[in-house]
C-alpha cells in the first residue's frame, strides 16, 4: 500500500512515544478516497480467499469500505457490554498501545459461524503495522 505510506510521510504525525497521529484523514477525520483505495487492498491482497465477514473492533470505515469490495457484512467487536449484547459471545482481551491499557472485546456468537472465512481488519498504525489476517471459525 504505496498510497497509504506516501499519505502518511505527508500528514502523519508520530508524537512521542512512537505514536503515528492519522487522525486528519484515517481515524478523526476520514478522506474516503484513500478508505476506497484501501478497500480496493485488501481485496486485492485477499481475492483468492472465500470471504465471508469482515471482523474489526468499533468502528473501522477501513472495514466498512473493504466489506463494500468483499460484498460481505462488517462485524464490530464491541469494547463494552451493553444491554443490546445477549446470547453467547466470544470475548477476547487485547492490549490498546494508544491506551496503555487492556480491554475486553465482545462478538455475538450469532453473528459468526462455524465455517466462515473471517478478515479481520482494524484501523490502528502502531510500531508501523496495520492489524490485518484471515481467521476461519
Amino acid at each position: 500500500m504505496n498510497f497509504l505510506e506516501e499519505r502518511i510521510q505527508k500528514d502523519g504525525i508520530v508524537k512521542e512515544g512512537n505514536v503515528l497521529k492519522v487522525d486528519s484523514f484515517l481515524n478523526h477525520q476520514m478522506d474516503i478516497r484513500l478508505l476506497e483505495q484501501m478497500g480496493e487492498e485488501f481485496k486485492r491482497r485477499f481475492a483468492n480467499e472465500n470471504i465471508n465477514k469482515i471482523v474489526t473492533i468499533e468502528a473501522s470505515g477501513i472495514a466498512c469500505i473493504a466489506a463494500r469490495y468483499f460484498d460481505v457484512p462488517v462485524v464490530f467487536a464491541k469494547k463494552t457490554q451493553s444491554i443490546n449484547l445477549d446470547g453467547e459471545m466470544y470475548v477476547a482481551e487485547v492490549e490498546s498501545f494508544t491506551h496503555k491499557c487492556k480491554n475486553q472485546v465482545i462478538v455475538s456468537k450469532k453473528f459468526l459461524k462455524e465455517g466462515e472465512h473471517v478478515l479481520l481488519i482494524d484501523d490502528f498504525l502502531a510500531n508501523g503495522c496495520a492489524l490485518q489476517g484471515l481467521l476461519s471459525i
